[in-house]
């Protein structure tokens, strides 16, 4: 597989973490797509068509256009990994999407939508017709940059409390708490939660779960033994059993099962373990 990422320039950089383009290579499987409290539109290049499995059940099979938005998800959702033959994505910062594509990010919580539902028909269509006709991958990726810059929207501002509670919790979830965060930001619990749900997708409790979550898969992916005891420490879980809770509650998977099926992974599309 041919894994590209680029880091876009300001000031699109402040809402955009990466645009993607994986080609080729990929296997005949499924993929669990582990959360990341972020959102995603993804661009497939070979075919007008996404299709998105139910966590448990790949039956209850959902099918978009070939452009669609991956909202803020709480849990794991399954993709065939063969349309990863020739897919473009960009992976939005945190609160960042809400920017671009011009919808509350709360609006899309675990949940694909087509793009065009969100920037309309013409649109959508034409973006990926101009991407599928680009000569080269640089292009696309310049084509891509250019197009989110041309909808950064002057009329919709980001609630200054949402960066400042980003920037609390840290990249780990592991920083203030959430009421701690609301009273240094000068707002009350409940509308901090409300603020913060709306730009981000997820709850501040559910959000700051999920990047301790994320936290473990990264380290999980460098190195093969892994002391779980040790691990739930240094993550900030209360204990072993709490860590395999959570790794239940966010990935369907226990966290035996899931060092198997990451080590099983070419990992080169983070966040995806494949279907044993």
């Amino acid at each position: 597989m041919l894994y590209l990422s680029y880091t876009p320039r300001p000031p699109l950089s402040e809402f955009v973490e990466r645009i993607w383009l994986a080609v080729d290579g990929q296997l005949p499987r499924k993929d669990r797509i582990l959360p990341s409290g972020t959102i995603e539109l993804v661009v497939n290049l070979r075919e007008d068509r996404v299709r998105i499995d139910g966590a448990t059940d790949s039956t209850r099979a959902r099918m978009f256009s070939g452009v669609a938005v991956s909202g803020t998800y709480s849990g794991v959702f399954i993709v065939d990994a063969m349309q990863h033959a020739a897919m473009m994505g960009v992976h939005f910062r945190p609160g960042g999407a809400f920017v671009v594509l011009g919808v509350p990010s709360g609006d899309l919580t675990d949940m694909h939508v087509d793009l065009a539902a969100l920037w309309g028909e013409a649109a959508a269509r034409e973006l990926r017709e101009r991407l599928c006709a680009a000569a080269t991958h640089r292009e696309r990726f310049q084509l891509l940059e250019a197009v989110l810059v041309g909808r950064l929207r002057s009329t919709v501002r980001r609630h200054p409390v949402v960066p400042f509670a980003l920037e609390r919790f840290g990249p780990s979830g592991l920083g203030a708490s959430v009421r701690e965060a609301a009273r240094q930001a000068g707002l009350s619990h409940r509308r901090f939660i409300t603020v913060f749900t709306a730009e981000v997708g997820l709850t501040p409790k559910l959000f700051c779960r999920v990047l301790r979550f994320q936290r473990v898969h990264a380290l999980a992916q460098r190195t093969g033994h892994i002391d779980w005891a040790q691990m739930a420490l240094a993550c900030g879980y209360f204990d072993q059993s709490h860590l395999a809770n959570e790794f239940r509650t966010l990935s369907g998977l226990s966290p035996t099962e899931y060092l198997r099926d990451v080590q099983d992974t070419l990992n080169l599309l983070r966040n995806h373990i494949a279907i044993r």
